[in-house]
């Protein structure tokens, strides 16, 4: 099961809205297949396993194999065929998992029906490792909202930014690399009106190969100019306003050809942060990574929708400006990049009903 969890971290940054997953096909202690979920609408871990366990020359073995799945096999019939029918046909002896699926078109199904058809089904090793693993998947469907990450960089003396707003440079090539990496592995990125306006991002990877992540907006007058980068139609955007909506991009995906912008209005109340992310689940969206500015990222900590924090604290002193966001949360690690100081945080009560358990680094 281990080396199914290190199969399945593969699939970061491809595979959303689906899950990570990684098959191992094991017979008298040996491996004769392996595989996982590499890109969204693609084949799936367990016929990437089958298909590696024929390449290899193993087929014959496949009625005497123990399957080791990260996930619950699926059972309905979506981009790909059902898996737990794979396994049926290939007459695998045996399946252990990891974690049942929380997708209600799924949720105990792929099991009953491998069980229907004899195979010896065993359900909750590691379940704990496949709950860390998979945390985006699992928060969209037990808290009908995406995983939420709050990330910025403050001077060594606190301030985000000058006094003014303008944007200064705080953290070094190598984090501002590492958070383009970042960027590419979650469906979202979300900035406020005056991040927007003043630092005029484009929120992609240029610095990384991989997707750029659907942009999420809040201008609630509708007040930016249209000569900024989020309107220059490069990747998907979400514009939440009180002013218009356009019924553009209902389901924007990273993966999409449509760039249209999105317009969504929202209600004038203090619940704004909820709409926001109760409209990006409706979206198919697991997760949002938050980057700015100050008030935005103090809403989310203050309103407590947020999962990690990921601080950056660079070397440098400020003096005067605007007030990084407080820390708020447990701390789970810390990291030295090339100076860059890194702290990052969880919030305990957003796990409750997940489990809490870090990935070991001797696991991945």
């Amino acid at each position: 099961m281990q080396r199914a969890f290190q199969l399945a971290e593969h699939g970061r940054g491809t595979v959303s809205p689906n899950p990570m997953v990684g098959c191992v096909l094991v017979t008298d202690g040996r491996i004769v297949g392996e595989g996982w979920h590499q890109h969204y609408g693609g084949p799936h871990a367990e016929a990437h396993a089958v298909r590696d366990a024929i390449r290899r020359g193993n087929e014959s073995l496949l009625s005497e194999v123990t399957a080791y799945v990260t996930l619950e096999p699926c059972s309905h019939f979506g981009k790909t065929p059902p898996c737990a029918g794979l396994l049926i046909e290939k007459k695998i002896k045996r399946v252990v998992i990891a974690n049942d699926d929380p997708n209600p078109l799924v949720a105990g199904r792929g099991i009953a029906t491998l069980r229907e058809a004899g195979i010896k089904v065993e359900s909750g090793l590691l379940t704990t490792f496949g709950t860390k693993l998979n945390a985006r998947f699992f928060t969209y469907f037990a808290k009908k909202r995406p995983y939420v990450i709050l990330k910025w960089a403050e001077t060594a003396d606190g301030f985000i930014a000058k006094e003014d707003g303008s944007p200064i440079q705080i953290s070094n090539i190598y984090s501002s690399t590492r958070v383009h990496r970042w960027r590419s592995e979650e469906d979202a990125i979300l900035v406020g009106r005056q991040t927007a306006l003043t630092d005029n991002p484009r929120l992609n990877v240029r610095l990384w190969n991989g997707h750029d992540p659907v942009r999420v907006v809040l201008d609630r007058s509708l007040s930016l100019p249209s000569s900024l980068h989020i309107y220059d139609q490069s990747q998907p955007t979400i514009v939440y306003n009180y002013e218009q909506q356009n019924g553009i991009g209902e389901v924007p995906e990273r993966y999409a050809v449509n760039h249209a912008v999105s317009y969504d209005i929202l209600k004038k109340n203090n619940d704004e942060l909820n709409q926001v992310l109760t409209d990006l689940h409706n979206r198919k969206i697991q997760s949002v990574l938050v980057e700015g500015g100050a008030q935005v990222l103090q809403a989310f900590i203050q309103a407590g929708l947020w999962d990690e924090i990921r601080r950056c604290q660079g070397k440098d002193l400020l003096g005067s400006g605007i007030k990084a966001p407080t820390v708020a949360g447990a701390l789970t690690h810390s990291e030295i990049v090339e100076g860059d100081y890194w702290t990052f945080y969880e919030n305990v009560q957003s796990q409750v009903g997940l489990h809490r358990l870090p990935l070991s680094p001797d696991l991945l």
